[in-house]
């Protein structure tokens, strides 16, 4: 039986380990709506596809279909060993967004959780913004997706009132995390909580002690408020991967130096400075024509309107046991650049860049939001 749990998991011993730390499993959903994905979500499960097998060769996948679509995916993936489709519903796929945030600890029963060392977070969840200012107008599927998956694994469940979306946030898993002001402090999500307030929730909830905010997000990234998953992550303890432009026309240009000023400045829970790594973005990508008449115009999402950029960049990657999959967006130039970037960042893993990823920008989001790791438990 999955027990419900009250108080401060940071006190319980808990914190939100690293995504480069070693993981059990990677979720995935599977895109359906088609006034989100365009073509009835065709071309973004091809994508799906790609990157659920690129992550299998490092790591389990467990992949959350429709009941409709889990027939589908079921027969797609019965020949990769490494796969399991199970059926769950949902609004749309944003894994990174409605799972679990999973957090861990080393054993001990002083809390009446004999040998339990993994547990979820389970936040609340209103599609970026909430009634009039969500991507869509009902996500009560969505969220039950943390509890379900809780559920599944048999582990504690720590419910949150406080509305909070896993790419939010990024933790160096010595203490620090990094976020944005644009998504935490717009009043679409927690108009009642201080800054202070939601800080403190932070550092009780994910086991960190210090924050750092960064003012914006990703310029387009209009979906989600400016999540920090796509302008920038941590890379290892004390050095983040930034996304970075060197054309002072484009309106990202003063987004980067922005946020390079603030990490410049900032220093970590361990009193670290904070060493930046810049990585290029794609060139601008604009939503075509077809692309957007391909959208479901009439549904309850937001929007795909030609002409408008895509918030794409290569931090939005997945770092899997000893694989980095990361987008390609089909700028030769740029990709190349970014795979030497993510390579010296991460030595020792292998870089796996899932072609067609501009599929999955066009819903909204991109490889690092469509997937969310499952810590090993600690022993």
């Amino acid at each position: 039986m999955v027990k419900t749990m009250a108080g401060c998991p940071a006190k319980m011993g808990f914190r939100m380990p690293a995504e480069w730390e070693p993981h059990e499993q990677c979720w995935m959903g599977w895109p359906e709506r088609p006034d989100n994905w365009r073509e009835n979500a065709g071309p973004a499960r091809k994508t799906f596809a790609r990157t659920a097998i690129a992550i299998s060769k490092f790591e389990p996948v467990t992949i959350c279909a429709s009941a409709e679509q889990y027939p589908y995916v079921h027969k797609l993936m019965q020949h990769q060993p490494n796969i399991r489709v199970v059926e769950m519903s949902m609004n749309d796929s944003w894994f990174r967004d409605t799972g679990p945030t999973f957090i861990t600890r080393k054993g001990g029963s002083d809390i009446g959780l004999t040998d339990q060392t993994i547990a979820g977070i389970d936040w609340e969840f209103n599609a970026w913004g909430g009634v009039g200012g969500g991507c869509y107008d009902d996500w009560s599927l969505d969220r039950n997706i943390a509890k379900k998956i809780i559920d599944m694994e048999r582990i504690p469940r720590f419910p949150h009132r406080m509305v909070l979306e896993g790419g939010s946030i990024h933790v160096d898993g010595e203490g620090t995390c990094i976020t944005t002001e644009e998504c935490l402090l717009n009043p679409n999500r927690n108009p009642n909580m201080t800054k202070l307030e939601i800080e403190n929730e932070l550092k009780d909830f994910l086991g960190v002690t210090k924050i750092i905010w960064i003012p914006r997000g990703l310029y387009g990234d209009e979906d989600t408020n400016g999540h920090v998953d796509n302008l920038c992550c941590f890379i290892k303890p004390g050095v983040i991967l930034l996304s970075w432009t060197d054309d002072e026309n484009d309106p990202q240009y003063e987004r980067s130096v922005e946020a390079l000023a603030t990490l410049s400045q900032a220093v970590d829970a361990k009193g670290r400075h904070i060493e930046v790594v810049k990585i290029n973005i794609p060139r601008p990508l604009y939503i075509t024509k077809e692309e957007g008449d391909g959208v479901d115009a009439t549904g309850h999402a937001v929007p795909r309107v030609p002409g408008d950029r895509l918030a794409a960049s290569y931090v939005n990657f997945y770092a899997a046991n000893g694989g980095i999959i990361a987008p390609a967006f089909g700028d030769k130039q740029r990709d190349d650049e970014a795979r030497e970037v993510l390579q010296k960042a991460f030595p020792d893993h292998e870089i796996v860049m899932v072609e067609g990823a501009r599929e999955i920008v066009l819903g909204g989001g991109n490889i690092h939001c469509i997937t969310q790791q499952q810590p090993v438990r600690p022993s």
